[in-house]
Formats: structure tokens, sequence, C-alpha cells
């Protein structure tokens, strides 16, 4: 579950609730008690870096080489 910051505008309170995405955002302060909270937009705990675990781990796999039969060259070296 995702961790969402609310300030109460009231008394400019700032704190973490854990809910639901489905949940509906919280409007009471628990410091002031008056319906006054605004869900902030904040950024994430956790980013994503480098070219990302699809393109290393899935995508470019190395495609099985088939075992061809090699064919003998001709020589080319002079007999005297």
């Amino acid at each position: 579950m995702p961790i969402y910051e609310y300030q109460c505008n009231a008394c400019e309170h700032t704190f973490d609730l854990i809910q639901k995405i489905a949940d509906k955002p919280v409007k009471k302060c628990p410091e002031c008690g008056k319906n006054k909270a605004q869900k902030l937009v904040s950024a994430p705990s956790f980013q994503l870096k480098g070219t990302g675990w699809y393109e290393t781990d899935f995508k470019n796999k190395p495609e099985k080489t088939k075992s061809e039969p090699k064919t003998a060259e001709p020589a080319t070296a002079t007999e005297e």
C-alpha cells in the first residue's frame, strides 16, 4: 500500500498515511481536528534508474545459434 502525505491548511501540520489506492483522501487533521487536510503531491520513496530491468533481463536475450556443419574449404597450398 502506498504512503500518502497530507498537510492541514488550518494548522499546517504535515502527516503521512498508509492507504489503499481506492481509499478516499482524508479530510480531518489528526492534530487540530478540522476538516482542512489536503493530500500533497510528493516524490515517490523509490527511483527507477538505469536502462530498466525489462531491457536488460528479457528483451535482448541472445538467440540460440544452431550448429551448422562446416564445409571443407578448398586447399590453396601449392604443391611442388
